[in-house]
């Protein structure tokens, strides 16, 4: 199994979150979500490398709620 490298953008395939990786906790990875937010910790085998869809749909997602008034 490969472990995707600091700056990767994944999917954590347990709830299909795109997130981009920032660190290592113990066996765990530490992702942060498109845009910033809180970040979470998923084991490196349930993850997967996003597909440019995918790290462009959490990115719109991110810029629509922006302007929606819902994220600072």
């Amino acid at each position: 199994m490969v472990v995707p490298a600091f700056g990767a953008y994944v999917v954590d395939t347990r709830n299909g979150r795109v997130g981009q990786v920032v660190g290592r906790e113990g066996r765990y990875l530490r992702l942060r979500p498109v845009g910033g937010g809180r970040e979470w910790a998923c084991a490196p085998e349930a993850t997967r490398c996003a597909t440019a869809g995918e790290r462009l749909r959490a990115e719109t997602r991110h810029a629509n709620a922006r302007s929606r008034g819902e994220r600072a």
